[in-house]
């Protein structure tokens, strides 16, 4: 990893952020070049400061940059600069590309990649919805990004490994940590097939400020983003304008009227975004974007044909009785009791009914004795 080291040096000096690092690369081509430029080069550049020629023609390598690189060498971790050839093609397209990301698993340049993201406190709706969008997308060849939080995220991750399709997760702390814990099993099942990447050191931690700017790069990383399910005040929404500053793709799940975590998908819709409801509406939506060579556009077609075909779980073995609930259930959750008086059942008939429709996985119960159909 020596050859990294101006890279990290750089990044570290006092006022040295993403777009000083950019314009620094743009005049002198190279952080090599940077540190052995004179101080009158340096000065020239908007936004160096006499501070920061002290530190970069110090002598001393900062602690923290050897610890940062042992952290990656110990985690497994690469790091992508903007000169290696894998770095996402997408994303030096933003005003402020990271210089650097760290990378558990691998990345491409030319990832054909839609992000997919939502509330952390989710309805199931949206859960399920965000689960079988990515799994289509991955059916489909496409890599779904989002950022691994709880919620949204982390439903479309899993079901984008559950077709054993590629996802990127966009972590909002150093990868010698996994942020929420409980997501450690899902980090590398990611990092196997596809990669969790950051743009901060190895130990940083998962704080509040860290996740507005991870947002631009879940965007910047894609052609289109899918916003599932988002109250009227959320950093869903932020990535949403995000992408519209990148001149990428919105697109929006259309919900519930009467639930809050639609109110931010129903405005974005109102402002513009496609409404989506499944991968062939979003692949049909990015068909210009995505199909950008004549190999692509075989394979998109041929995927689109075979591929995303929206699965049945539906058992034709099912009684008239499970039939008939099933049809009464939505993906919105309903009262057992007011499902008794829709459908002039006694209760336990009707809960037994709904037992062995969950068992078979058609059901999904919340607290409450609420039931809602299963998506698939």
């Amino acid at each position: 990893m020596e050859q990294l080291l101006a890279w990290l040096l750089l990044k570290n000096a006092p006022g040295v952020g993403n777009r000083v690092f950019k314009e620094l690369l743009e005049r002198f081509g190279h952080p090599d070049e940077v540190i052995r430029a004179s101080q009158k080069a340096l000065l020239a550049v908007r936004g160096v400061t006499p501070r920061t020629v002290a530190y970069l023609k110090s002598k001393t390598i900062p602690q923290e940059v050897l610890q940062d690189l042992e952290a990656a060498k110990k985690h497994n971790v690469s790091i992508v600069t903007l000169s290696d050839e894998n770095y996402p093609a997408m994303l030096t397209q933003i005003p402020d590309p990271p210089p650097f990301l760290y990378v558990r698993g691998e990345i491409f340049a030319d990832d054909r990649a839609v992000a997919v993201v939502g509330a952390r406190n989710a309805s199931q709706y949206g859960l399920q919805t965000a689960n079988r969008l990515a799994r289509e997308l991955a059916d489909c060849g496409v890599t779904v990004v989002s950022g691994m939080a709880r919620g949204i995220d982390t439903a479309a991750h899993e079901g984008a490994v559950s077709a054993k399709g590629r996802t990127i997760a966009v972590a909002g702390c150093g990868l010698s940590r996994v942020y929420p814990p409980e997501n450690k099993e899902l980090f590398e099942a990611i990092a196997a097939t596809g990669a969790v990447i950051s743009e901060l050191a190895m130990n940083a931690p998962p704080h509040a400020s860290h996740f507005p700017a991870r947002n631009r790069i879940i965007s910047g990383l894609c052609v289109g983003i899918v916003v599932v399910e988002a109250a009227a005040r959320s950093g869903s929404l932020i990535t949403a304008r995000m992408a519209l500053d990148q001149n990428r793709e919105v697109m929006a799940v259309p919900g519930s009227v009467t639930s809050f975590k639609s109110a931010g998908t129903h405005s974005l819709i109102k402002q513009g975004a496609a409404l989506v409801e499944n991968a062939r509406d979003v692949l049909a939506h990015l068909a210009g974007p995505l199909l950008y060579t004549p190999q692509a556009a075989e394979i998109f077609s041929k995927q689109v044909s075979n591929a995303c075909k929206a699965p049945s779980n539906l058992n034709t073995a099912l009684t008239d009785l499970q039939k008939k609930v099933l049809l009464a259930l939505g993906p919105y959750p309903v009262q057992m009791d007011e499902l008794c008086r829709e459908l002039a059942l006694p209760v336990g008939e009707l809960a037994a009914a709904l037992l062995e429709m969950e068992i078979m996985g058609l059901v999904f119960q919340e607290p409450g004795k609420m039931f809602s159909r299963k998506q698939v």
